[in-house]
């Protein structure tokens, strides 16, 4: 009875728009999103795995957002490691979302192979799992492809299918999103990249997405973005020392307001290269 009961739920609430479609990185978030080009930190597991193996040392990272828009309900977290390779780099991340009456969480495990410095191509497994007070919990495995191509050391494409597999919950489609995300990203002069992305989830219109990054000093990242489908304007800070990087975003939505995010991400050089944490340029 508990499943069926579930069944129902998911088919009546799931279906339509609870479903969470966060993405994490507060780097990411002041760039509107706009990084599937560019894809070069732990959280591109989550949004572009073929970039990946562009990383050449220990990555780990954490992203919180305790209180979107003010409602805690909404709370979101990911936590994320990467380990390189000689041949590419592996990465693990978990997800949580939502409160104590409903509540999502993911695991994703991915993989990116790097052919000569040019050429970055990976995916992920992703093991989904809703549970809702009262009604049980139910899960399912999905599965992302993406890829990333430098034409010289200062432009990039990317591209990236997030849920090829069109999982679903309890046989009901449409609950995890089908995310197609195409972009480019190019460094114009030094310190300063320019990103453009457009994403399509198969359900709703097609998003144009565009970010900014400035970096006047070697420790300090000024970082704006905005896109339609929905409008929102995006900006944020990064500040680097040593093996640490601290990031600050915040991003407008029509009706609700403003909102905050934070991240942390961690360096440690590895015994793939001995390249500083912040030259991630392939030669």
């Amino acid at each position: 009875m508990s499943k069926f009961l579930l069944t129902i739920f998911l088919s009546l609430f799931i279906n339509t728009t609870l479903f969470c479609q966060y993405n994490p990185g507060a780097r990411q978030v002041a760039l509107a999103n706009s990084d599937v080009g560019q894809a070069d930190e732990v959280f591109s597991l989550f949004t572009n795995p073929g970039g990946l193996s562009q990383i050449r040392w220990r990555e780990a990272g954490i992203y919180y957002s305790p209180a979107p828009f003010g409602f805690k309900e909404l709370a979101n977290g990911f936590l994320a490691y990467l380990e390189p390779f000689s041949f590419g780099s592996a990465a693990l991340g978990v997800m949580t979302y939502g409160f104590e009456l409903y509540r999502e969480s993911r695991i994703a495990a991915g993989f990116s192979y790097d052919y000569q410095n040019k050429f970055f191509a990976g995916f992920s497994v992703n093991y989904h799992n809703v549970s809702i007070k009262n009604y049980g919990s139910t899960g399912t495995f999905s599965a992302d492809i993406g890829a990333l191509i430098y034409f010289n050391n200062f432009i990039r494409w990317g591209f990236s299918f997030q849920n090829i597999t069109q999982a679903t919950f309890a046989g009901y489609g449409d609950q995890i999103p089908v995310i197609l995300n195409t972009g480019i990203s190019a460094d114009i002069t030094t310190g300063f990249t320019f990103n453009a992305a457009l994403e399509k989830d198969i359900r709703y219109n097609a998003s144009l997405r565009f970010g900014f990054e400035y970096s006047p000093i070697r420790y300090l990242s000024l970082r704006t973005g905005f896109s339609n489908e929905p409008s929102r304007f995006t900006a944020g800070i990064g500040i680097k020392y040593s093996i640490v990087n601290l990031d600050y975003a915040v991003f407008t939505h029509n009706d609700l307001g403003l909102t905050h995010q934070a991240g942390l991400i961690l360096k440690f050089n590895s015994s793939r290269s001995d390249k500083p944490e912040s030259e991630n340029i392939p030669e």
